[in-house]
């Protein structure tokens, strides 16, 4: 009889340790998903590959901001030439920050990307940002995020 006790505790203490380590590993993995940025969200809807153009100039402010309603957030910088001041999209911060170029206030850079109609206003969702030799890859020729393209391995 006590061995028979003894045996059903080791096992319930045996599975206890199983579910526990399973719960921690569950909690170590930090799930992002798209967050609203993947390619067929309403956002990247937005991008339009008949309206790239590139234009240079230099970055006046840099801000973290939520594009739309359930997306998570994103780094958007206004860039100003002799022609507008307007806004430019990067993408999600949790992409842009892990990169190894640098964009700051007061750099000059060349974007290349889609114009767009932002909240009323006019916008680029960037496709490529230049930094003197560097370049910041964001999105493929047809507007394709680079931070999805795990997805079409």
């Amino acid at each position: 009889m006590k061995k028979t006790k003894i045996c059903t505790m080791a096992i319930a203490i045996a599975l206890s340790f199983i579910f526990i380590n399973q719960s921690f590993a569950q909690n170590r993995i930090n799930w992002r998903g798209g967050g609203g940025w993947a390619r067929g969200s309403n956002y990247n809807k937005l991008y339009n590959v008949k309206t790239v153009e590139t234009i240079s100039g230099k970055v006046i402010s840099m801000d973290i901001i939520t594009p739309m309603k359930g997306m998570t957030e994103g780094v958007h910088i206004t860039l100003k030439n002799d022609k507008e001041m307007i806004s430019v999209h990067l993408g999600p911060v949790w992409f842009i920050e892990n990169q190894n170029i640098k964009i700051e206030p007061n750099d000059q850079i060349e974007v290349k990307g889609s114009r767009i109609t932002f909240d009323g206003k006019p916008a680029i969702i960037a496709a490529d940002v230049k930094k003197g030799s560097e370049v910041l890859h964001l999105r493929d020729e047809n507007g394709y995020p680079v931070w999805m393209g795990w997805k079409r391995k």
